[in-house]
């Protein structure tokens, strides 16, 4: 019988920076209680660098840690073959009683040494010494301080296992749809002889209960492969009703003692690669994925216990999230098991952001990758079993020998048929390419221009739709993932031989492109990688949540620039307002996904902020997965589910009684049929029905992407702008949307009668505020140097990151904004209905204007609509300002009012001004001299 001995506890402690000392010899002058690492429990020199561009190790060490401790084997257990089990460590080295016993360097899975002669009764040293530094491979996501650190120590379970005679040893369960079975294979270390093995399970953590009976077999040899059925009742496993069986094989010798026995969480699941579909038990599915990079301010390091796990994955799944892609990491067993339990699709990655060569290459480095393979080979033996284990990847954005690349893929399919494999997460970036043995492709793009991916850096231009394009809700990425023949181009080839720029990690390096063979038309399932990357300003209330390994010095920092500009009272609205942007960018990215009937899924990144890479707050949830108040996960979830209302429409701004028209879809992956159900749509201002109407769901069958139906609605007659909302739902189930949209006044005139427009500061418009005369005065936004080009969407990733890579490859830098802070009850507006924060009448005014920079300004210009810098550079941006100059008034800013005058919303906001300035509130506060006016406008 399997007899663990639990080596938790107080460890001594000796560290060696340096890597000189013996810590056979040496005398040990601290303890360290483990599992822990050395940051978390304080241990070392505090750390007194504060990094700007991630969050700070408060106790960084590098180098050698030395564990020792002494145990005592009883003599029930002595001479008994004996294995050292660490669940989660870096490079470590063991001695007992000062001999060495070898050297374990996985950075995924357990380091499992075996003492096969045991140790004797009595007492014994262990020491085990961890290095953290020269891995045989960078470490990806593992390692780097942009996510969980380079900790140095030993987290997760710590124990001696003790074996009888004979034993059990990798145990791997192969799931058998067809055939509602399990394929059990197994090694029998030991005698065989007189051995009977004992199979049990029962059916865990769900409503239905299934326990099929004890199966018995005899094994013949040592390797093991027999057969338990669990009959035509078996539960299946998916993400929507994971079901989950809890195996026992128990080794029996002929009296019926118990020699050994393992226990092992499982499924009965069969995932596959279907046309341009993913499958789970014969039913298609759309995977809706984060991406996960092992993020965890408070200890630095990945949790190894289920339950926090859970609570993790739980929140992804309250907000629709159903897949997780771990980016060139792979997480501790625990992570395994929620999900298993949650009913999450999980693909690790190897540990490895790079360029795999063969060895015709003068930059082979074959222990490199002969490691990183090994790697792939422990993660499939130590987690393959878990069902929701469905995906691997071989690393983030690779480059180098298909061929080589192709020969690991066929060596890891054929090993092990349980899951899906591909070459890795956007391999050949702008010449991508589909190996013939990737069962999926994950990427942005099939040439430079065949975008499925609604953003992208600028280094990384052409931009995304989210980006550029008039808001609508009509885009899709169908036509670029499987377009016409004869309307493709294959544009890879203008780059085919030549050496390229890309972007690599936080930096770059140059390529040697080559065309792809397949890139043109994916005969696999397409996954968009890294989707959405909407940046929000930091909320720096977060700071106070720091309280463990790390602290968010970049966000102190990051205040202090930010208060040293004068602008710090304004911290929480940047916050909010950039938030809110951040959100209607995501839903539009997120919606073109769903839209998209040749794609497979999306990878978001990410639900939560990146706390790395420059700190790039993306996410809608903080580095804790705690809310950041800017959406509710139901709201959420309306377009990020297995069931999305799409409505289909081309512009958010109309005219009273103009024509309304959108196509409904659903987008709908749910088992449960809708027959009989209705669509209800209602166009609602304020709570109250302008229009509204019903229409009956066609019968869904098998169809995953159906036309509900279509609406044409004429917009009501207003008398002044109007905020209406489209509300569409499926009464008697969970499935709704809103969209908001805006409607005007008929025929409404811009009268610029009685008032002065000026584009310049001309000695004409200084004589009239010399008489007390009032001017506006918008010049073109292309002649003002002292500012910053007017653009809707927010920041991508993270400003000083990116701005750092263009620079570096002589590209053009990202504007750099992330939305408008706008008093919205300023009297200006008064005509002009909107909100604190960018909306979608703000699109095309934005798109026509610029911010000017008002940093050196000494006088306390509040601006009317001010543009929400980055927290690298926290310039002060007007885009609408009101001043007292001389004896008259000024109300001012970059804007093309001749463009302005051609939009809906363009003329709306110039009535809006109009009004205001001929009416008696115009009464500006801030006072400027001539010289300051023109200094701002030069």
């Amino acid at each position: 019988m399997l007899t663990k001995m639990n080596l938790e506890g107080t460890w001594s402690l000796h560290l060696d920076e340096k890597k000189t000392d013996n810590g056979l010899l040496t005398t040990y002058t601290d303890t360290i209680s483990l599992p822990n690492t050395t940051s978390h429990a304080k241990k070392g020199r505090k750390n007194d660098v504060a990094l700007v561009g991630s969050l700070t190790d408060e106790y960084l060490f590098e180098g050698y840690a030395w564990f020792s401790r002494e145990i005592v084997i009883p003599d029930h257990l002595a001479g008994k073959r004996c294995y050292l089990h660490l669940e989660r460590t870096r490079v470590t080295t063991l001695w007992i009683d000062g001999v060495l016993w070898g050297t374990q360097n996985s950075l995924n899975t357990p380091h499992r040494y075996e003492i096969a002669s045991g140790l004797t009764a009595g007492t014994h040293k262990i020491t085990i010494r961890v290095d953290n530094t020269n891995y045989p491979t960078k470490g990806g996501h593992l390692t780097s301080e942009d996510t969980q650190t380079n900790w140095n120590g030993i987290t997760g379970k710590m124990e001696l296992q003790f074996y009888e005679r004979v034993f059990l040893k990798n145990v791997q369960v192969y799931p058998n749809l067809a055939h509602r079975s399990f394929d059990i294979k197994a090694e029998l270390a030991g005698d065989p002889q007189g051995i009977r093995i004992i199979v049990s399970t029962h059916s865990i953590n769900n409503s239905s209960v299934h326990t099929p009976g004890e199966q018995i077999f005899t094994p013949d040899s040592n390797d093991l492969h027999f057969t338990y059925e669990l009959g035509k009742d078996a539960l299946l496993w998916s993400d929507d009703e994971p079901h989950v069986y809890k195996l026992h094989i128990c080794l029996q010798d002929s009296s019926g003692r118990t020699l050994d026995s393992e226990e092992m969480i499982t499924g009965l699941r069969e995932f596959k690669a279907e046309g341009d579909k993913f499958s789970i038990n014969g039913h298609k599915t759309f995977l809706r994925g984060k991406n996960d990079g092992l993020i965890f301010p408070l200890t630095g390091f990945a949790p190894t216990d289920v339950d926090e796990w859970i609570r993790i994955l739980g929140i992804s799944k309250s907000y629709g999230i159903n897949h997780y892609r771990f980016h060139t990491c792979c997480p501790p067993e625990a992570a395994f098991i929620a999900a298993d339990l949650l009913g999450i699709y999980m693909e690790p990655e190897l540990p490895f952001w790079g360029t795999i060569t063969d060895e015709s290459s003068d930059s082979h480095n074959e222990a490199e990758q002969d490691y990183l393979i090994s790697e792939g080979y422990a993660m499939l033996q130590a987690f393959g079993n878990h069902p929701s284990f469905v995906m691997m990847s071989m690393g983030n954005e690779l480059w180098g020998s298909k061929d080589k690349l192709n020969s690991i893929l066929k060596a890891y399919k054929e090993h092990d048929s349980r899951h899906l494999y591909t070459e890795g997460s956007n391999n050949f970036q702008f010449a991508p390419d589909i190996l013939d043995e990737s069962e999926f492709f994950c990427g942005v793009r099939f040439s430079t221009d065949r975008l499925f991916r609604g953003s992208y850096a600028m280094c990384d231009a052409p931009l995304g739709h989210v980006q550029t394009d008039l808001p609508n809700t009509l885009k899709d990425y169908d036509s670029n993932i499987f377009p016409e023949q004869d309307s493709v181009s294959d544009d890879s080839n203008k780059t085919e031989g030549q050496e390229i720029q890309i972007q690599y990690g936080t930096g770059f390096k140059t390529v040697t492109a080559e065309a792809g063979s397949e890139q043109l038309v994916s005969r696999v399932p397409v996954i968009s990688h890294e989707i959405g990357q909407y940046a929000t300003f930091p909320n720096f209330e977060e700071i106070d949540k720091y309280t463990g390994s790390l602290k968010a010095k970049n966000f102190e920092i990051f205040r202090e620039r930010l208060e040293s500009k004068g602008l710090g009272h304004l911290a929480a609205k940047y916050f909010t307002a950039s938030g809110k942007l951040a959100v209607a960018c995501y839903k539009e990215e997120l919606e073109a996904a769903f839209r998209s009937k040749r794609l497979a899924g999306f990878q978001l990144l990410d639900l939560q902020d990146f706390s790395g890479q420059g700190t790039a707050l993306v996410g809608i949830l903080d580095a804790f997965m705690d809310s950041k108040g800017m959406i509710t996960p139901e709201e959420w979830r309306t377009f990020c589910s297995d069931a999305v209302l799409l409505a289909r429409f081309s512009k958010y701004n109309y005219e009273a009684d103009e024509l309304f028209e959108a196509r409904i879809e659903l987008s709908y992956f749910r088992k449960k049929a809708l027959d009989g159900l209705d669509l209800k749509w209602e166009l609602q201002c304020e709570g109250n029905n302008l229009a509204d109407g019903n229409t009956k769901i066609p019968s869904s069958h098998d169809e995953h992407y159906m036309v509900l139906t279509d609406l044409s609605i004429r917009m009501p007659d207003v008398s002044t702008m109007t905020k209406v909302i489209l509300r569409l739902s499926i009464p008697d189930t969970d499935i709704y949307k809103t969209y908001e949209l805006w409607i005007y006044p008929n025929g409404l005139e811009v009268d610029w009668k009685g008032v002065h427009l000026f584009t310049e500061i001309s000695e004409k418009a200084l004589e009239l505020l010399e008489r007390g005369e009032d001017i506006m005065l918008f010049p073109s936004p292309d002649h003002i140097k002292n500012a910053v080009q007017g653009f809707y969407c927010t920041d991508f990733w993270s400003y000083p990151m990116f701005r750092s890579i263009s620079e570096s490859m002589n590209k053009e830098v990202a504007v750099g904004t992330m939305g408008l802070l706008i008093q919205k009850d300023h009297p200006i507006f008064e005509h002009f209905a909107t909100d604190e924060y960018s909306t979608y009448p703000w699109w095309s005014i934005v798109s026509q204007s610029s911010s000017i920079i008002l940093d050196h300004l000494e006088k306390d210009l509040n601006p009317l609509v001010q543009t929400i810098d980055n927290f690298e550079r926290n310039h002060k941006l007007g885009m609408l300002m009101e001043c007292r100059v001389l004896n008259g008034r000024v109300l001012m800013g970059a804007l093309n009012v001749e463009q302005l005058l051609t939009t809906l919303e363009g003329r709306q906001l110039l009535y809006s001004f109009l009004q205001y300035v001929k009416s008696p509130s115009y009464q500006p506060v801030t006072r400027l001299e001539v010289e300051e006016l023109q200094r701002l406008f030069s």
